[in-house]
């Protein structure tokens, strides 16, 4: 048998030993970038909120992160309807989702109070109070019911509104009109309160509702009126402005854990960034939606004060009291968005 000197050994050792760190250091480089997933159920353009959002959030994240986090977004519900959505972020199927406040009551009940009408007199209000503690405490809420993450709290594109195919000018004239409604109580009650027939229908067949004479009316923002071509039957606005329903962002704790903990202060302002973006850039595409369906021939007439004033007491009185009794925790939070509308 030929011998080797020890110089051959220990140079076919290092050959060895290079090739096999050559052989693990790939993989070490994968297992270091993160990649996540992100639901939302509206398109992936400027006419959608949630992109909006999005869009700022990943240039964020590209700029002062670079190559260490990938983002896929997967916009039209592509991955499942919003509630399936909400069970894949709690358990990590699915990192992100963006999408308004109100379907994450289905397992935080407490993010209902968002819902109710007239809490908030206008965005500005609304971001006061949430930015002011609200936001963190119905935050603090959902992780502990479900171990996610709130990562912003933004904006819709403007309130919702009355749209009636007859003239509505007040309380009196909304009597017994039959509105078309989100199907969800808090819904249901503020226009049971007002006097209104509600009537939940989905989005998809108010069109034809309308043209019908199944409804007289409906209740929605100006962004979604002009999507949906609803001015080419629809010609009346109350300006009820009864929801400021805000949108969120939130991380599932799976995806939490995957951003490292010398990386998530940069994450987590890449999302602040996002959210102060996006509602500036949300109170302006409801201005222009607004003025789009005024050159349409919508007329828009403004709540009166004293009307407003009179639906928000009774919605305190009779919807708010009861919604605080079956959820003691949320008095602080509307005894904080009270003092925010001073």
């Amino acid at each position: 048998m030929k011998s080797i000197s020890r110089r051959q050994f220990l140079t076919t050792a290092s050959a060895g030993t290079l090739a096999l760190t050559a052989t693990f250091a790939k993989p070490a480089r994968a297992q270091s970038e993160i990649t996540m997933r992100i639901s939302s159920s509206m398109s992936a353009d400027q006419n959608a909120a949630h992109y909006i959002w999005y869009e700022r959030f990943a240039a964020n994240v590209k700029s002062t992160l670079g190559e260490r986090v990938k983002l896929g977004y997967f916009p039209d519900s592509q991955l499942g309807k919003e509630a399936d959505i909400v069970q894949q972020v709690k358990v990590g199927s699915v990192d992100m989702m963006i999408t308004g406040s109100s379907i994450w009551a289905t397992v935080a009940a407490e993010f209902g109070m968002l819902d109710l009408g007239y809490v908030f007199d206008s965005y500005p209000h609304a971001f006061k109070a949430l930015d002011g503690g609200v936001g963190v405490q119905l935050g603090k809420i959902l992780a502990d019911r479900t171990g996610c993450t709130v990562l912003g709290w933004a904006s819709h594109f403007g309130p919702r509104s009355v749209y009636t195919r007859n003239p509505v000018k007040s309380l009196a004239e909304l009597k017994g009109v039959k509105l078309r409604v989100l199907p969800a109580p808090a819904f249901i009650e503020t226009f049971k309160i007002m006097g209104a027939i509600p009537t939940p229908i989905p989005i998809n067949e108010l069109y034809t509702a309308l043209q019908t004479g199944v409804v007289d009316g409906f209740e929605h923002d100006t962004a979604s009126v002009l999507q949906y071509r609803f001015a080419e039957i629809i010609k009346n606005c109350w300006l009820t402005e009864h929801l400021f329903s805000p949108m969120v962002c939130v991380i599932g704790k799976r995806g939490m854990d995957k951003v490292p903990t010398d990386i998530r202060p940069a994450f987590l302002k890449a999302a602040t960034d996002a959210t102060t973006y996006e509602r500036g850039i949300a109170a302006e595409k409801g201005r222009s939606a607004t003025e789009d369906l005024k050159k349409l021939g919508v007329t828009f007439t403004p709540m009166a004060k004293s009307e407003r004033e009179q639906v928000r007491k009774e919605m305190e009185a009779k919807v708010w009291a009861s919604f605080i009794k079956e959820y003691p925790t949320t008095k602080p939070l509307f005894d904080a968005i009270a003092a925010a509308r001073t």
